[in-house]
């Protein structure tokens, strides 16, 4: 039945509730809704208005056999954001693959933090390890064009998709090779005033507690951490960003919201000063800045 209504001419009305009902069993209404216009964006390249103007369109043959696939996709339980091959962030349209973390909201909250401690302030030199699609220094590039913004990981997959997004929005940011767990390449980084990471901090365990949008299809490099090692992210990265920070630097992180305070004694431990721990719109313990004495 499935694949007989998809080959008769449906119109993008008709392809609008046939997606929904798709996907009924999967997502509550007002989601699998906010789902099914993504994928008809997607797949005919007209905005809402446009699509209730034309609602009457028929698809074309490419467009239907576009539609059978990004279904079957999603009833996997694919994430429409790796079937439409992009995310928006901080108001920005970011390329995404399965290479990279599909960027969140509460990470905006930490480029909004990072970007209003550094209002006003000039000729800084900033950051980001682990940076996945670039979502993070691009956006911080966007809002502060005078800095100079660099992401580093250790993925080339991923930083062919940092690349690609810093051309698609004509935002220069450097984009560099680094094992943040490699003593070696770590010490040989230069010095910052600002060192931003969103490290991999789902403990294995945690495993079992996460959709299987998540853990199914985004990269299990950029997302756990050994239950016995927990902080193993942080201590590597907080230890070099001593040396590599320069006086009055800060480093931000964003965090497993059950290991807040364990990350303010690891910080605290190591002599930094102003550590603040901050909660997202959720109320939960997200993001840390620490701060090297001037």
């Amino acid at each position: 039945m499935f694949a007989k209504i998809l080959f008769l001419a449906l119109t993008i009305q008709s392809a609008f509730t046939f997606i929904t009902g798709a996907l009924g069993d999967i997502y509550d209404a007002r989601e699998a809704a906010s789902i099914a216009h993504m994928v008809l964006e997607h797949i005919t390249g007209l905005g809402k208005l446009d699509r209730i103007v034309h609602k009457e369109r028929k698809l074309t043959p490419e467009q239907n056999d576009a539609l059978k696939h990004a279904i079957a996709a999603l009833q996997r339980l694919e994430p429409i954001q790796y079937i439409t091959g992009s995310a928006w962030f901080y108001g920005l349209e970011f390329n995404v693959t399965p290479a990279v973390l599909i960027p969140r909201p509460e990470t905006e909250e930490l480029v909004e933090w990072v970007v209003q401690d550094a209002a006003g302030k000039t000729d800084l030199r900033i950051l980001d390890i682990g940076t996945g699609s670039g979502c993070i220094p691009i956006s911080v590039k966007s809002a502060l064009p005078a800095a100079s913004v660099s992401g580093a990981d250790v993925s080339e997959e991923a930083l062919e998709v940092a690349r690609s997004n810093s051309e698609k929005l004509k935002l220069d940011v450097n984009f560099f090779a680094l094992d943040a767990l490699n003593p070696q390449q770590m010490q040989a980084l230069e010095n910052y005033d600002v060192i931003i990471s969103n490290p991999p901090y789902i403990t294995q365990r945690e495993q079992a507690e996460m959709q299987q949008q998540v853990w199914g299809f985004e990269p299990s490099l950029a997302l756990f951490v050994p239950d016995n090692d927990a902080l193993l992210f942080y201590r590597h990265i907080a230890v070099t960003a001593l040396e590599k920070l320069n006086r009055g630097g800060f480093l931000y992180f964003e965090i497993n919201e059950a290991f807040g305070k364990e990350v303010v004694t690891l910080l605290q431990g190591l002599g930094y000063e102003g550590i603040t721990l901050k909660q997202d719109f959720f109320g939960k313990d997200r993001m840390i800045k620490a701060g090297i004495a001037v």
